[in-house]
């Protein structure tokens, strides 16, 4: 598929990927973390109706510039770009800023800890990276602030948002007491203007399924109610 390149990223020359280390073995930090990433991209994929392609991931690096090192968001989220059919090649296998030709729209960090750097070093990074928006998830309360914050980027620097409404890409944030793989917790969710929430795929599959259920019981009803008329519904 072809891509069209941003004209700030055309003159930029492509580093040699030799120098560069794409995948080094970190594993998740921590089961929260793993779970909560595998539903907000699950759900992305699984409910978000765009004709353009979309590339959701988690844990992958965001090259944004030589030199630097990536950042690596639990949550990415990037519209009008599509996985490279070969990724094989190294070059293919991490989010380059280059070979996209634009920076992802999201980056949602999930805090485990009180010394992720959430909201003092990463907050410059990705604003230095030109992220449109910048999530933070603290689900445990280690940074003693809201549960969940949006910064948008103005000129320089984000801003915090007083809504989890991101215009931009037509998508919002709630958070939903309910369970997910077996789990019950306070999840983070993608959801719709009217705060519809975006289902996964085994949600969607219960809904279809409780609705064919409850045309079936109509469909019941309305051959008892016959026959207690002396009509046979099956004729």
């Amino acid at each position: 598929m072809s891509q069209v390149i941003s004209p700030e990223f055309t003159e930029i020359a492509i580093p040699d990927l030799n120098d560069i280390i794409i995948e080094d073995g970190t594993p998740v930090d921590n089961l929260i973390s793993e779970k909560q990433q595998r539903l907000l991209v699950h759900s992305l994929y699984s409910s978000l109706n765009r004709e353009a392609p979309f590339l959701a991931t988690a844990n992958v690096g965001l090259f944004y510039a030589i030199k630097q090192p990536p950042l690596v968001p639990d949550v990415m989220v990037s519209f009008d770009v599509a996985v490279p059919e070969d990724w094989s090649q190294k070059q293919n296998r991490s989010y380059f800023v280059w070979n996209f030709g634009k920076v992802p729209e999201v980056a949602l960090e999930i805090v485990s800890n009180t010394v992720g750097g959430e909201l003092s070093h990463k907050l410059s990074d990705y604003a230095r990276a030109r992220v449109p928006y910048y999530v933070v998830f603290d689900p445990l309360n280690n940074l003693n602030g809201d549960t969940v914050q949006v910064y948008e980027l103005g000129v320089i620097h984000y801003q915090l948002r007083s809504d989890r409404w991101l215009a931009a890409i037509g998508l919002g944030l709630t958070l939903w007491e309910g369970i997910f793989e077996g789990k019950a917790y306070t999840w983070l969710r993608w959801c719709d203007r009217e705060g519809n929430l975006l289902l996964t795929g085994d949600e969607r599959a219960e809904q279809e399924h409780q609705r064919a259920e409850q045309e079936y019981q109509r469909a019941e009803r309305l051959a008892a109610l016959l026959r207690a008329q002396g009509i046979n519904p099956e004729v």
